[in-house]
């Protein structure tokens, strides 16, 4: 099954190839996708959002194909869940990753006793060629550390310790961190999702 995937995020796109492997799903990008203005409330309403936009023009383009998107972040408990639902634009939309992570650290330290308790949150949305919807969300619980950690994975990877494991994702090798991730449940729970409708559809 080809899929096409609602994002321009290459760290996310690479992640989404490995866990996607072996699953019989090929994920494809159209290079015409434009990300829509997403909302501030809910991951799961940014991801439907984006796959509608996806597959809206894929349909304009006389393409029907069944998509795939994405929406995730990380709350932190002593900022009230922020960045959350805007970690992408935490900082401002231009600023970049390394800096993201340096200011995310800044605002923990002004107090010694800030709950560094956070986790990470992965909804997914796919429509299949038939016009059916899934979607499912996945969390995994970490905390953030003093300072950054690793050089593998992306955006706050270096600043989320997985604590069963002692490190950062940034610190895992992708294959570990594909074992525990919220993205790597969010994917499980689709994957499954999909086979039982095509089983569905096939009796």
């Amino acid at each position: 099954m080809i899929v096409y995937l609602a994002t321009r995020n290459a760290g996310k796109v690479r992640e989404m190839q490995a866990l996607f492997a072996g699953s019989g799903i090929e994920l494809r990008l159209d290079d015409g996708y434009e990300a829509p203005v997403e909302g501030a409330t809910s991951y799961a309403d940014n991801a439907a959002l984006k796959a509608r936009a996806l597959h809206a023009r894929l349909m304009a383009a006389g393409s029907a194909a069944n998509v795939l998107a994405d929406d995730s972040g990380l709350e932190v408990r002593a900022l009230a869940g922020r960045p959350g639902v805007l970690t992408a634009e935490y900082g401002g939309v231009e600023m970049p990753w390394s800096e993201r992570r340096r200011a995310l650290l800044a605002e923990l330290a002004v107090s010694a006793s800030a709950d560094r308790r956070a986790r990470f949150v992965c909804a997914l949305h796919f429509i299949g060629v038939d016009g059916r919807e899934l979607a499912t969300m996945a969390t995994v619980d970490g905390v953030v550390p003093p300072e950054e950690r690793g050089e593998l994975g992306f955006s706050f990877d270096p600043v989320f310790v997985y604590e069963p494991a002692g490190l950062t994702f940034a610190e895992m090798s992708e294959d570990t961190k594909n074992a525990v991730s919220h993205r790597a449940v969010a994917v499980a729970g689709l994957l499954a999702m999909v086979r039982v409708a095509e089983v569905g559809a096939r009796t």
